[in-house]
């Protein structure tokens, strides 16, 4: 029965052994007949804003806590009020942040004495009329705002923007590749691999954005430019 069970297992190990050699060979890499090119291609597209969003905030102080936070909730109160006087919803507007924080004196060798409180209120707001981000700031301020941040101007769809600029990239390798088949006398056969660098696989979205005063009306005049986006597309081409 030893014997027997000897020759057994051996029968098994030879009839594995061709197996794992064959799945070796199958993870062998596949040889390439031709020259390959790599490119590191840039694509771009360009859109002009059409969301504008603002941070308004409001900041009080008082003797005591209670005050501190009855005076900013007034003049919150004043300011979403006009806000919506002036067509904004209330989808158009979000609470980013409260808070309540003490006020301290400090003298050497002493503890902190607290002289009074600080209360803090900040608004998110967007529309979309691009047109009139210097008139909202104005009238933010104006109606008892007294910390400002922003404009950020946006565009609503930005995944339409960044496959223009995916297609931008794709024809622009398209283009080098057939240059450098030219060049070195090849035949472009076909794209072996198309991905996306890690570097700009978010977009990169920036946006030119000027501010100002006019003289004559004194209101803030913004311009709120282009916003451009970018992504970089690595194309490996077979060249024969």
């Amino acid at each position: 029965m030893r014997l027997t069970g000897t020759l057994l297992a051996l029968t098994i190990a030879t009839a594995i052994c061709p197996v794992a050699a064959t799945a070796q060979m199958a993870a062998a890499p596949t040889l390439i007949d031709g020259t390959v090119l790599e490119l590191v291609s840039e694509g771009k597209a360009e859109r002009n804003p059409n969301l504008v969003t603002v941070n308004a905030g409001v900041v009080t102080q008082a003797p005591t806590a209670a005050e501190a936070l009855s005076a900013n909730a007034s003049r919150v109160r004043r300011v979403v009020t006009s806000l919506k006087a002036s067509g904004l919803e209330d989808r158009d507007l979000r609470t980013a942040q409260i808070s309540l924080q003490p006020q301290y004196i400090y003298a050497e060798n002493k503890a902190p004495v607290i002289t009074g409180y600080q209360a803090s209120n900040s608004i998110s707001v967007r529309f979309r009329d691009v047109a009139r981000a210097g008139s909202i700031l104005d009238l933010l301020v104006r109606e008892g705002a007294n910390q400002i941040d922003g404009p950020t101007f946006l565009t609503d769809n930005p995944e339409v923007a960044l496959d223009e600029a995916r297609t931008d990239a794709l024809a622009k390798a398209r283009e080098r590749a057939a240059l450098y088949s030219r060049l070195s006398g090849l035949n472009v056969d076909r794209i072996l691999s198309i991905s996306e660098s890690p570097v700009t696989n978010v977009p990169m979205i920036t946006t030119r954005a000027y501010a100002g005063a006019e003289a004559a009306a004194d209101s803030t005049k913004l311009m709120p430019g282009v916003q451009e986006v970018t992504t970089n597309l690595v194309v490996r081409f077979l060249l024969k």
